[in-house]
């Protein structure tokens, strides 16, 4: 088989990309040839399709009326990804995060020249043209799949020229019907795939497969340093600030140990002096601080999907404090694997980890649960397995 993976990056850029290589890797293990299209960046992983790759851009830092437009409707892309097909003919295309730098209008390249298409939805992008359904960092369902002109009337990204610009590209992708050519979507939650289905109906089944992690590659751990733990992006829709409300409140303070940069880093040092940030971290660094920790906490005020970071502490054996949003109750059951709360909440939340971190047993009891959670639902045998039946089903179809 060969099969043709597309990305707008081509290097480890978050959780999608974790996926995206993951499933690469996967198929060329097994001996299906694999054809890389994606964008050219400096951080690129060695490919033997870099050729083929389209020029650079940022979205946030276009300026010209000529840039602007390549992000409705790249020439370049269905220029390079049809010569990419006439040369290689591959069997199936599996699109990931193909926005604006290879745009969908790949989509309808692909079909015409016989190649069937997979879109994995690693966001609310077609129903929210802000990707995450999210405005001035707060959630917003407003869009609904079809009204794209309240992205201008609330000026989703602080700049009516690129609010503007998300609109026309969300209502030229639907007059093209170029979704309509995909001839499976695959969604990593059952949140993720609902909400697609309700307001797209004309676009069919959305079919799940859970994110996957190498649970044989990771040992549960049985260390338990009584510090409390996050690790992620140090913004506001991350629910960081409702985090550190409630750790103030806290009567009796176990450490908390905060991984990752963002907006709120610097303004968070200042006013929180007895919390530890750790800025950055990867590698065996961040292994060990997952490893050792009591407990993880993810504390969403955004739709998350399939969690990388729920997954992770789960494989550790750790039991995560997430927010009732998104994905994360699928991931979290409370009381058995974790503990929920209610989204921004920070009085709950205090309740949720005021009862963990008193009692040890109680964290390893759910810890455990978490890891047999991880290893029954969420293994990357059990994604690749459900990724083959994907594609077994695509192709004869």
């Amino acid at each position: 088989m060969k099969v043709l993976l597309a990305n707008k990056f081509f290097f480890l850029n978050g959780g999608s990309e974790t996926v995206f290589f993951q499933e690469r890797e996967y198929l060329r293990n097994q001996g299906h040839g694999v054809i890389d299209f994606s964008m050219k960046d400096p951080r690129n992983i060695a490919s033997a399709y870099g050729s083929y790759f389209v020029k650079n851009f940022d979205f946030k830092k276009s300026s010209s009326f000529k840039t602007a437009l390549s992000f409705i409707h790249s020439v370049e892309a269905v220029s390079k990804i049809s010569k990419l097909v006439e040369e290689t003919r591959p069997d199936i295309a599996h699109l990931h995060n193909i926005y604006h730098q290879l745009t969908p209008s790949i989509i309808p390249a692909l079909k015409s020249r016989g190649v069937k298409v997979i879109l994995t939805l690693h966001d609310t992008k077609l129903v929210c043209p802000n990707y995450l359904s999210l405005c001035h960092e707060s959630i917003c369902d407003e869009c609904k799949g079809k009204y794209y002109y309240k992205t201008i009337l609330k000026d989703c990204q602080r700049s009516i020229m690129k609010s503007a610009l998300l609109a026309i590209e969300a209502y030229f992708h639907r007059l093209m019907k170029s979704y309509e050519g995909v001839d499976c979507f695959i969604a990593p939650s059952y949140f993720l795939a609902e909400k697609i289905e309700a307001v797209r109906p004309e676009l069919g089944q959305v079919r799940v497969l859970y994110n996957g992690i190498d649970t044989e590659a990771i040992l549960p751990s049985e260390i338990d340093n009584g510090y409390i733990l996050y690790l992620g992006r140090l913004s506001k829709e991350k629910g960081v600030p409702t985090l550190l409300k409630a750790y103030q409140k806290l009567k009796i303070k176990p450490q908390l140990k905060i991984v990752g940069t963002g907006p709120l880093l610097e303004s968070l040092r200042e006013n929180y002096s007895d919390v530890v940030f750790t800025g950055y971290k990867s590698g065996d660094e961040l292994t060990r601080l997952i490893a050792r920790s009591s407990c993880v906490v993810v504390p969403s005020e955004w739709y998350e999907n399939c969690s990388m970071v729920v997954l992770e502490a789960m494989a550790y054996g750790k039991p995560v404090v997430g927010s009732k949003v998104g994905g994360i109750p699928e991931q979290v059951e409370d009381g058995v694997s974790g503990a929920l709360f209610t989204m921004g909440d920070a009085d709950e939340l205090v309740l949720k980890l005021t009862m963990l971190m008193g009692d040890v047993e109680l964290r390893r009891r759910l810890g455990r649960a978490a890891r047999a959670k991880v290893e029954d639902k969420y293994s990357l045998a059990a994604h690749n397995q459900g990724l083959m039946d994907i594609y077994s089903k695509v192709l004869h179809s």
